[in-house]
């Protein structure tokens, strides 16, 4: 399909284009464009103000190199024997010399002692300056550009993309030697802050390029917020919180001196649950509203003093953008099983560096300035592999579910070209299976059967005809492809991962099997798989960095 809207399309090449708006996005078209390549990145917002990055303050994990052992070894057992030692450290030390880049690029980070304290950023101003660097190295900015699918060759390499331009009311194709995609993962609509852009549309992509996914079961991650106003979450003031039930009566939740993980969620699910920051001494009130302000705004704006008045909270999914899975990562480049496609930031796994635990925050952050960066330059290595002819190249469209009606013998079958499907229908119906957490948090084998029968029915609708009235129906009819799609990866690597680890957590197999020590590799679109990718690497004891003294970025 698409035609409608191709008389006036645009075309453009590059040597790489991404895919996404965010900092693994901007670190990624930095870093090949510094290989001396044409760069394009395409973004579904604004580049600088779109994404969960721009919409507030965020820690980085980037410790100097004195306590880097320290951080290392944390991480390590956070990922309960799962995460990559080597991956964390490099990761560690990539974000690390990454940072004064940035301040170099115009960013002010807070001094003590006369030196920059890099181990936070404040999201609008970090991607104003990430925005204004992308263009003074030359790389070309679509704004309001959803991509919708990606260009295959004959051999199966992948030679750009095609999308939407929402204020041109266009299509628009840029043929590149490399993708690298970085347009975030899946939250499924929850309308957790920054994240509505985060709908899993880069996981459909490569799936139908013929990309692996990874441990899509930890894609269940919920962030607490106010209930009153369920969109800003962040977690970090609430740690000073005491939390009580309907009729005021305290809820504890603490296991040897330590607040347990799954106390919120268990106690939302038998009834509302309200809590108060009256934990706080006022240093803390005073750094943590400086650094976590927008956290505070609902209560300014609904005149509560979180202090010493109740506060209704609950529960968010964030899915993978905070979780885990997403497209698999094959090789220190960032590359994928898909020859050209390269993965960035939350569209990637990060299984090496947290296992099957959240990522959220400081991690995350660091995850996407590293392989921001190894996949730019990774893809800009790929593109000048392919000389001067990159762009003759016979290439296709992967693009199928959400975007053209079903084929049969080359041609749309009869029986469903007249037939579109509900796009908010369909949303409302994955997210009626997804955001329970009767059922995605607390998984079972019976549970999980049932939701992705549900989906099933759902990824049938979607096969029929899409509504493309406007170019704004095309992305719709795709997006609610994707989320249909991440759901059905996510319920199904979650029913063959029979233990509970991290994020996932099964009911009827309420204990971690320490011989489950694999990555669960998952794909497929109208016929999902699962497979172990079992993990040969020893498990270290005592986890020390290799070279705690950076020697290059």
């Amino acid at each position: 399909m698409l035609t409608n809207y191709s008389e006036n399309e645009l075309q453009l090449t590059a040597d790489v284009l991404v895919i996404g708006g965010g900092p693994a996005a901007a670190w990624a078209a930095w870093a090949a464009a510094d290989q001396g390549v044409k760069v394009i990145i395409a973004d579904k917002g604004f580049l600088g103000t779109s994404g969960a990055a721009a919409a507030s303050g965020n820690g980085i994990m980037a410790p100097s190199p004195e306590n880097w052992e320290k951080v290392v070894s944390e991480r390590y057992r956070i990922g309960k024997n799962l995460a990559n030692l080597r991956w964390i450290e490099r990761v560690i030390e990539k974000t690390w010399l990454s940072l004064p880049l940035v301040e170099n690029w115009g960013y002010r980070f807070p001094k003590e002692n006369g030196e920059s304290v890099r181990q936070s950023y404040y999201g609008p101003e970090y991607m104003r300056v990430m925005r204004k660097n992308l263009l003074r190295v030359g790389v070309e900015i679509l704004d309001q550009s959803p991509v919708l699918e990606l260009l295959l060759t004959d051999d199966g390499a992948v030679a750009g993309a095609r999308g939407v331009q929402r204020q041109n009311h266009r299509t628009y194709t840029v043929r590149a030697g490399a993708v690298v995609m970085a347009n975030g993962g899946c939250a499924f609509l929850s309308k957790a802050l920054g994240c509505n852009t985060n709908t899993g549309d880069g996981m459909l992509m490569a799936v139908e390029a013929g990309s692996e996914l990874s441990s899509m079961e930890a894609s269940n991650h919920y962030a607490i917020s106010t209930g009153f106003n369920a969109t800003v979450t962040r977690g970090v003031p609430f740690g000073w919180a005491s939390y009580s039930d309907e009729a005021g009566n305290d809820l504890g939740g603490y296991i040897n001196g330590r607040r347990d993980p799954a106390f919120l969620p268990n106690a939302l699910l038998k009834g509302s649950v309200y809590a108060r920051l009256d934990r706080a001494t006022p240093e803390v009130k005073a750094v943590i509203e400086k650094s976590h302000f927008i956290a505070f705004l609902p209560y300014k704006k609904a005149g509560i003093d979180p202090y010493t008045e109740r506060v209704p909270v609950t529960l968010i999914l964030e899915g993978t953008v905070r979780g885990t899975g997403g497209i698999k990562i094959i090789n220190d480049s960032c590359g994928t099983t898909v020859p050209g496609l390269y993965a960035a930031g939350d569209a990637a796994s990060r299984e090496f560096l947290a296992g099957l635990a959240s990522g959220g925050g400081g991690p995350n952050a660091a995850w996407a300035i590293s392989t921001g960066q190894w996949a730019g330059v990774g893809a800009a290595e790929f593109a000048k592999s392919l000389g001067v002819h990159a762009h003759d190249r016979v290439v296709r469209p992967a693009g199928q579910v959400g975007l053209r009606s079903p084929m049969v013998g080359g041609t749309p079958s009869p029986s469903t070209t007249s037939e579109t499907f509900d796009s908010e229908a369909i949303v409302r119906g994955v997210q009626a299976e997804m955001f329970p957490l009767e059922k995605n948090y607390l998984r079972s084998e019976k549970g999980l059967l049932d939701s992705l029968a549900k989906l099933e029915t759902l990824w049938q609708q979607v096969q029929m005809t899409p509504k493309q009235d406007s170019v704004r129906d095309i992305e719709v009819s795709r997006r609610a492809a994707a989320l249909t799609a991440v759901a059905r990866w996510a319920y199904f690597s979650a029913l063959h991962r029979t233990e509970s680890r991290s994020e996932h957590i099964r009911v009827d197999y309420p204990e971690t099997d320490v011989n489950q020590r694999y990555y669960q590799a998952t794909g497929g679109l109208d016929k999902l798989w699962v497979r172990r990718d079992w993990i040969t690497e020893p498990i270290a004891t005592s986890p020390v960095v290799n070279n705690p003294t950076p020697a290059s970025v």
